[in-house]
């Protein structure tokens, strides 16, 4: 990376876009102090962090990483996402009491017993979001939270994350789904070549056709599908939205069509 300026704000999802090899995974490392910059600074909650004080990043800014075994560190569930509280000594009862909170809020209370390396996918994504939850951060990283997902699964996560933004996190996450991207967030950044080359709302992006092109990206089905249909003045980039003009517009062409059954006297 290089030359890049990055910032989150409180109570904003914000979605890294980016071809392969673009540095969406590179740059949110940097984000919790994972990495460490050569040049220029990390400031978290305004205090920049250095190699003496990454603790202080790494408890505001939590991260999941794309590969969850990589998180998965105890024998139970339960045990994994008290490990970090106990890290930070915070007593066996209390650390249990929270793990167990932080589980529910990701609808995964039901898992506590189990092993977490036996868990699906989708599980062990909800299981690492938990272990950074109980920790309280202000900020939640996500590296491509939906890779290697069926749809059912995919659709459980991203209802995870859209929760915890409701209740006041930060989210940042990198994927390579655009119609994921348009769904869930408020502003987009498309990186390309080790740098944050554009960014705005999703509809500010996602019509954007000469910086989509310049990360290597197509835009989401459902502009790819409003263009197709004329209706890309309104510029939609959710399937809902979609949805509510190619309804609108078939209601509007069913009131406008005249009558061609019988009317005539005998």
């Amino acid at each position: 990376m290089h030359d890049v300026e990055f910032s989150v704000f409180p109570d904003e999802v914000v979605a890294l876009v980016g071809g392969n090899g673009a540095g969406k995974s590179t740059l949110l490392e940097h984000l919790n102090a994972t990495l460490v910059p050569d040049d220029g600074e990390l400031v978290v909650g305004g205090t920049p962090i250095s190699e003496d004080n990454k603790a202080r990043a790494r408890r505001e800014v939590g991260f999941v990483f794309q590969d969850a075994d990589t998180q998965l560190v105890a024998p139970t569930v339960l045990d994994d996402v008290m490990f970090g509280l106990q890290n930070y000594g915070v007593p066996v009862d209390e650390a249990r009491e929270h793990a167990r909170e932080a589980l529910t809020t990701v609808d995964a209370g039901h898992l506590e017993d189990r092993i977490p390396h036996y868990l699906s996918g989708g599980e062990k994504r909800l299981v690492g979001l938990a272990g950074v939850l109980v920790l309280e951060p202000s900020v939640v990283v996500l590296d491509e939270p939906l890779a290697g997902l069926d749809p059912e699964r995919s659709r459980l996560v991203a209802e995870r994350i859209q929760k915890i933004h409701q209740d006041g996190i930060s989210v940042v996450l990198s994927t390579h789904d655009l119609d994921f991207a348009a769904e869930v967030a408020d502003r987009v950044c498309v990186m390309a070549d080790g740098n944050v080359v554009g960014g705005g709302t999703p509809r500010e992006v996602f019509y954007d056709d000469a910086l989509l092109d310049e990360a290597n990206l197509h835009p989401p089905s459902a502009v790819r599908v409003a263009r197709d249909a004329g209706l890309a003045a309104a510029q939609p980039v959710t399937e809902a939205e979609l949805v509510s003009l190619l309804t609108g517009a078939a209601d509007q062409h069913s009131v406008q069509t005249p009558s061609t059954g019988g009317g005539g006297r005998d």
